[in-house]
């Protein structure tokens, strides 16, 4: 016979979320008026504008540095000025800037200037979400 779990005890409580530790790459980003943070991938979004430029990962590889939002078309010319960026592994279409590269910290700054400035090799608009249905009862 298995031990039941107690109905009446108190719920079990959830570890905290960990906290970005790369937040402080946003933190500019925060006094532009158009400035938006979401939560993306279990990472930190940062949208000017409605469109998406940088999104900060602090997870295991390849989630652990700066994910550029731009188009491939755009890659040559910001690997060109950052040789640091490389094309992300899993999300092709973006360029990704690891957070073991030693002059990280000096690239995220970089990057977050060009963001500031609406530098027109970053940010992608997100696909509007489709409408869900409505339910299939109210549908004749």
């Amino acid at each position: 016979m298995r031990n039941r779990p107690d109905p009446f005890a108190p719920p079990k409580r959830r570890q905290p979320a960990r906290q970005n530790s790369l937040l402080w790459i946003l933190e500019p980003l925060e006094r532009d008026a158009n400035y938006a943070h979401r939560k993306m991938f279990g990472c930190d979004a940062a949208y000017l504008d409605e469109a998406l430029y940088l999104v900060a990962a602090d997870r295991d590889d390849p989630w652990s540095g700066i994910l550029v939002c731009t188009s491939k078309e755009r890659h040559a010319a910001l690997m060109a000025e950052l040789p640091a960026l490389q094309p992300h592994p899993v999300l092709g279409k973006w360029l990704y800037l690891p957070q073991t590269d030693e002059s990280f910290e000096a690239i995220a700054q970089k990057l977050v200037g060009l963001a500031l400035a609406r530098d027109p090799r970053l940010g992608v608009i997100p696909k509007p979400r489709s409408r869900r249905r409505s339910a299939w009862r109210n549908e004749k």
